[in-house]
């Protein structure tokens, strides 16, 4: 299937976002098409920003500290686990976070944190699906794919930088 793409600044650094021909977003990075390319088939998708206008508007009111959750259509590709821990990523409020024991309690598997950090780390949707809201034990700022510099901006955005114990 077709795939359309754009990259465009952010006070961050260069976000890239790939939508389906239905126009869900499945994916997201921060970089550039390389970046973004890490996710699916660089083969397969075209630079048409004009196809992507309502999700850089989106990330942009984002940015300039008018919108806490997106609208946007969500497509990602993913194991029910996944899923399922994605959609209790999408469910943590804008300037809170949550450790992966909290998220692993909330799916009913408390015993599941590695599982759920194994599934944060594969979310292809960042920032639209908050990853960066989930921390460590004690508010340890871990397992971003784009950095710990990058997940504290984004924390420090939504007034959401835990206290590390």
């Amino acid at each position: 299937m077709r795939q359309f793409y754009d990259t465009f600044a952010t006070p961050v650094g260069d976000f890239s976002v790939a939508i389906n021909a239905a126009g869900g977003v499945v994916a997201t990075a921060f970089g550039g098409l390389e970046e973004l390319g890490t996710r699916f088939d660089p083969d397969e998708v075209a630079r048409e920003p004009a196809r992507l206008a309502d999700v850089r508007r989106e990330v942009g009111e984002y940015f300039s500290g008018h919108r806490r959750a997106f609208k946007v259509e969500l497509s990602a590709s993913g194991t029910p686990f996944q899923r399922s821990v994605w959609k209790v990523l999408l469910g943590i409020p804008f300037g809170e976070t949550r450790t992966y024991s909290q998220v692993a309690a909330e799916l009913g598997n408390p015993e599941a944190a590695r599982a759920v950090g194994r599934a944060s780390a594969t979310n292809p949707i960042c920032l639209l699906v908050p990853c960066h809201r989930v921390v460590g034990a004690g508010g340890a700022l871990v397992g971003f794919a784009f950095g710990e510099d990058v997940k504290r901006w984004l924390l420090n955005h939504e007034n959401a930088l835990p206290m590390a114990s």
